[in-house]
């Protein structure tokens, strides 16, 4: 999941890519080279993501005058809304801004947005997001859509990814762009704007990314009807409540999800977070949970000493406040069977409710958070209901080098579910 914090470096250069995707349980490396060397510049591949950092265990608060500072970006009245909303229906735009100062190549246009999504209890909300979109003439019926759900990156309003320069996963956004896609890219609600966040909920931050669709096409006619959904880490998650959701919804012009990391079962993964040294990730947790259900009572998960550190999360991005703690500092025994917390579990846990279109489950065995074995269990629910899962497995790989790894998979996938193709399962 995405609980540490990475980087990417764009590199402009030409892309071949595949037209079709083998079925198979787990792709070796050796054999996965003699597949795809025909028609992916791997080295292409290896460079764009030359600069991924394996995100950091621990993060150090960045001075004014850093690098950081100058990689973010100010939070504009562009964010701001009126108390209560004007009505309007989820996906609604509210507004909507080009603008230039991200990190991008010359040949994608970005334009941010301001539209109405809902909370996990159904009230309306104001979510942002950025619309990033192929120089030139669309093609026939517009540009094909990919919804992107992020990886995990803080609760408060300056967290948002259209707030920093590289918008998080920049140069992957772009490399679907530069291939001949539009990509529509959610903050989720509460991050950009002032709504709170519902962070880690895969249900909230699924409808964030699926409204934010009709939304950007508002804002921008050129866009496509046609679209598919896909996230990173925690927004791999993400994109795996858009197909749960879209079995409710029952949009046409869905095609199905990809899920680059981050997919298991949330007491599994969070169990793990909290032997671990991403524990602090547990406060951010609560916070989530607060918003989800307001009645839980925070103090009854955390200690007396983890109490400034979730308050000091609602304005700051990073869990770096006062001195290390180790779990027990920061958790109540058995807070795990908190009615509260057993719900929120229950509801992000894949596999349990059906989904709508077919799914591409990536993973890998290295990552720390959520490994291959994690995410097996969930395709194997998955597989019960009958939903056709192609589940791709990379040995020794962590979250990072599935990302970068798998860009072949990701575009011939996604091409053949514009093109109208049967999806693929490697279902039992």
């Amino acid at each position: 999941m995405g609980f540490r914090q990475k980087q990417f470096t764009w590199i402009d250069a030409p892309l071949e890519l595949p037209k079709t995707l083998p079925i198979c349980r787990r792709f070796h490396f050796a054999m996965r080279m003699r597949i795809f060397a025909p028609f992916l510049k791997v080295s292409w591949a290896a460079v764009l993501f030359a600069g991924a950092s394996v995100f950091a265990q621990g993060q150090t608060p960045a001075p004014a005058n850093s690098a950081h500072a100058r990689r973010t970006l100010p939070l504009t009245k562009f964010y701001d809304t009126s108390n209560p909303l004007p009505v309007g229906k989820p996906g609604g735009l509210i507004r909507s801004e080009a603008f230039d100062e991200y990190d991008l190549p010359y040949e994608i246009s970005a334009f941010r947005i301001l539209y109405h999504s809902r909370s996990p209890s159904g009230e309306d909300v104001a979510a942002s997001g950025v619309v990033l979109v192929p120089h030139g003439t669309s093609p026939v019926g517009g540009w094909p859509v990919i919804a992107w759900a992020h990886d995990f990156i803080g609760c408060a309003r300056q967290c948002a990814p259209s707030l920093l320069r590289n918008l998080n996963e920049g140069p992957l956004l772009a490399m679907y762009v530069t291939v001949g896609y539009a990509v529509v890219a959610t903050d989720y609600a509460g991050l950009g704007t002032s709504f709170p966040n519902a962070a880690l909920d895969m249900r909230s931050n699924a409808l964030d990314v699926i409204y934010s669709v009709a939304a950007a096409r508002a804002a921008l006619p050129q866009l496509g009807a046609k679209w598919v959904a896909a996230g990173y880490s925690q927004g791999g998650l993400a994109a795996l409540g858009v197909a749960q959701a879209e079995s409710e919804l029952a949009d046409p012009n869905y095609l199905g999800a990809i899920a680059i990391s981050g997919v298991g079962e949330a007491q599994e993964i969070f169990e793990r977070l909290a032997r671990g040294p991403s524990r602090r990730m547990l406060v951010f947790l609560a916070q989530g949970i607060k918003t989800v259900f307001p009645e839980f009572r925070v103090e009854e998960m955390l200690t007396d000493k983890a109490i400034p550190l979730y308050q000091h999360i609602s304005h700051a991005c990073e869990a770096n406040f006062g001195p290390e703690l180790a779990a027990n500092e920061i958790l109540k025994s058995g807070w795990e069977n908190n009615r509260y917390v057993k719900e929120f579990f229950a509801r992000n846990t894949p596999g349990h409710k059906p989904v709508n279109g077919p799914l591409l489950l990536i993973s890998g065995e290295a990552d720390p958070d959520v490994p291959s074995a994690l995410t097996a269990m969930a395709v194997a629910q998955l597989c019960k209901k009958k939903d056709r899962v192609l589940s791709i497995e990379y040995p020794e790989l962590n979250t990072s080098a599935v990302a970068r790894e798998s860009v072949s998979e990701q575009i011939s996938w996604i091409r053949a579910r514009f093109a109208g193709l049967p999806a693929p399962s490697n279902c039992p």
